[in-house]
């Protein structure tokens, strides 16, 4: 009886701490574009502030600092230092527009509770 040899791909797809929806690329990528210089990426992390402990914040970059992972979605590249990474494991990141609003929404399964406005969380 022969036994076949399955070949399994070099490269396997790293699982990415964090989400991106195909409407957070594009609305990235959108305002990307109207920077002068453009950017190499966007900056994911979570910052101490608010009323409910931690505050997510999202800015351009031009290089990926030293203790930054760089992860790719599509081509964007997302930078997350070490720290923020424990608070994005799982989360997703959309882009949704409203009537009443527009902007980037984070859905992070660690999140205990939020505050009354929504702009900050506590794990």
């Amino acid at each position: 009886m022969a036994t076949t040899a399955v070949a399994l791909p070099e490269e396997t797809q790293k699982k990415t701490p964090l989400q991106l929806t195909p409407q957070a690329i594009a609305k990235v990528r959108e305002i990307m574009a109207t920077q002068d210089p453009l950017p190499a990426g966007l900056r994911i992390g979570v910052v101490g502030g608010g009323c409910s402990g931690f505050q997510y914040s999202m800015a351009f970059e031009n290089q990926a600092g030293m203790m930054d992972k760089v992860f790719s979605f599509d081509d964007l590249k997302v930078f997350i230092d070490a720290t923020s990474l424990m608070y994005l494991q799982g989360c997703t990141v959309d882009y949704v527009e409203t009537l009443e609003a527009a902007g980037f929404k984070f859905e992070n399964p660690q999140v205990k509770s939020t505050c009354g406005c929504g702009s900050s969380f506590s794990v």
